[in-house]
């Protein structure tokens, strides 16, 4: 069976502590829950979770959907968002963790990034490093979101066309974006059981789609 990769990478700086990773937190698990009500997606999507604050984590590697088991987020008091290099971990995992097709095996579908943030790389030489690297087709889907006033959506744009934006940080828009993510793999897994490429659904009205 050919897997759909899915890459979800949260900032866990400082600023994220509180509500907003609480709400991340309930975010994440009320995905997997809607999720794992679509057949095509529990047959097909397999999830890596990556954190990053001072430190950029593996929460859980690629996973498939009914074995994942989303532990609660933390974040510590202050510190640097090492988006550049939460980044350099994901291309890593993907090189070493995807099949890639071959001239008689079918490799698994091409991997979705949901990256979210609330401020702007700290380590701003890894992150141009990784630009390139992103955008050089490894990917099916990016999507970028930028969570509150002090979220830089310019870096996003570096990486990705699809950026969108929350005004706020509070569970009622958390809730919409990882709402909206759930539907956005679950309409790519049935596109891709069928061998059809699809677009993303309609954000809901929380969520802006930054030009």
């Amino acid at each position: 069976m050919r897997r759909l990769p899915i890459y979800i990478v949260i900032d866990t700086s400082g600023s994220m502590n509180g509500e907003p990773i609480a709400s991340v937190n309930v975010g994440l698990q009320a995905m997997v829950h809607a999720l794992r009500q679509d057949p095509h997606a529990l047959d097909s999507v397999h999830l890596s979770l990556i954190t990053f604050d001072n430190e950029v984590k593996e929460i859980f590697p690629l996973t498939p959907l009914d074995q994942v088991q989303v532990p609660e987020i933390t974040c510590p008091k202050s510190g640097a968002t090492n988006l550049g290099a939460a980044l350099e971990l994901t291309i890593n995992s993907i090189e070493k963790n995807v099949q890639r097709s071959s001239a008689d095996h079918k490799g698994d579908w091409r991997p979705m990034l949901f990256l979210m943030t609330d401020g702007a790389p700290s380590d701003t030489a890894c992150f141009n490093a990784m630009v390139t690297k992103i955008r050089n087709g490894q990917f099916g889907k990016i999507i970028a979101c930028a969570a509150g006033p002090k979220a830089k959506e310019e870096f996003l744009k570096q990486i990705t066309d699809t950026v969108v934006s929350l005004d706020t940080t509070d569970s009622a828009a958390f809730a919409s974006f990882f709402k909206w993510v759930s539907a956005s793999v679950e309409q790519t897994s049935g596109a891709a059981a069928s061998n059809n490429t699809t677009p993303l659904p309609p954000p809901p009205a929380e969520i802006q789609v930054v030009i």
